[in-house]
């Protein structure tokens, strides 16, 4: 990767490492469904303006079914699981569970980079971290289980959107795909946030507001464009692993701030997941391979 692909690959995950903090405090006082609308209203209203000024929604044109599809992938569908799912589990278990996205990746990836014997490997303790964490955290925990069903559901989900933007839509311009997707998202979103709005919303904590409006503008707005830009720099695979930093991140935010316990059971399962994926996203070898440069 160069240089600008190494500033996005940092910054993506340093901001997909805050939202499960946020999401946690915003829940608080806010539904899940209030949460994820107003997160995606945010990000549409902050990116549309851009777009537009900068003339590149035009890249869309025969492009919305694709769009949509993505919008459902990487917004609504991981957005509602993950924040359905962090009313029964920790967001430092959340941020690590979210990591086994790259194994994933190099699974859906198999068909164009083979997996070969070291990849097996990364692909069985990726899996041994996740059954680890599930059997030593939530292990008799009913609510527990269904919290990280959910938050492995959205990880696989993310995985295919990864997929999905580098092979069909790494052309559009990271402003305008992130502008459709969030702007589909708030429309789909939208009816059923009406319903779930805080009986009295003077209640609701200054705290809450503030995590969402992070959760918008940071999270979803900033992240978004920078992530689908370093997809076109530096691939999916490579992309995808910004989930080596994002659980440390969420890690740390949970401890300090929320006091959530980590446990060695948790570091374990931690540290499988990362060797896995380092181990599942190694490039295969060739006799011959030529340099590419993402520019």
């Amino acid at each position: 990767m160069n240089r600008r692909a190494w500033l996005l690959f940092v910054l993506v995950s340093v901001l997909w490492g805050i939202p499960y903090f946020l999401i946690k405090i915003a829940i608080d006082d806010l539904s899940p469904m209030l949460v994820v609308a107003g997160r995606c209203a945010i990000g549409a209203l902050a990116l549309l303006p851009v777009a537009l000024l900068r003339g590149s929604l035009s890249a869309l044109r025969g492009r919305m079914r694709v769009v949509t599809v993505l919008a459902a992938v990487h917004i609504v569908g991981p957005f509602l699981l993950i924040t359905y799912g962090e009313q029964h589990i920790s967001s430092s278990l959340t941020g690590i569970l979210i990591a086994i996205e790259p194994v994933v990746i190099a699974l859906l990836m198999a068909s164009t980079e083979p997996i070969t014997g070291i990849r097996t490997a990364g692909l069985v303790a990726g899996f041994a971290g996740v059954v680890v964490l599930v059997g030593l955290d939530v292990s008799g925990d009913r609510w527990g289980l269904l919290g990280a069903g959910m938050v492995l559901l959205a990880a696989l989900s993310y995985a295919f959107a990864t997929k999905l933007v580098q092979q069909r839509l790494s052309e559009v311009p990271p402003d305008a795909l992130t502008a459709a997707t969030t702007s589909v998202s708030t429309l789909a979103l939208i009816p059923f946030a009406l319903v779930s709005l805080p009986a009295d919303a003077g209640r609701v904590g200054a705290d809450s507001w503030l995590a969402l409006a992070g959760l918008g503008l940071l999270c979803t707005a900033l992240a978004m464009l920078a992530f689908y830009r370093l997809i076109g720099l530096a691939g999916s695979n490579r992309a995808g692993l910004v989930t080596y930093v994002n659980p440390v991140v969420a890690t740390v935010l949970g401890v300090a701030l929320l006091h959530e316990p980590v446990g060695p059971g948790t570091m374990t399962g931690f540290l499988l997941i990362v060797a896995g994926c380092w181990l599942s996203t190694r490039p295969a070898r060739r006799r011959a391979e030529i340099p590419v440069n993402a520019g």
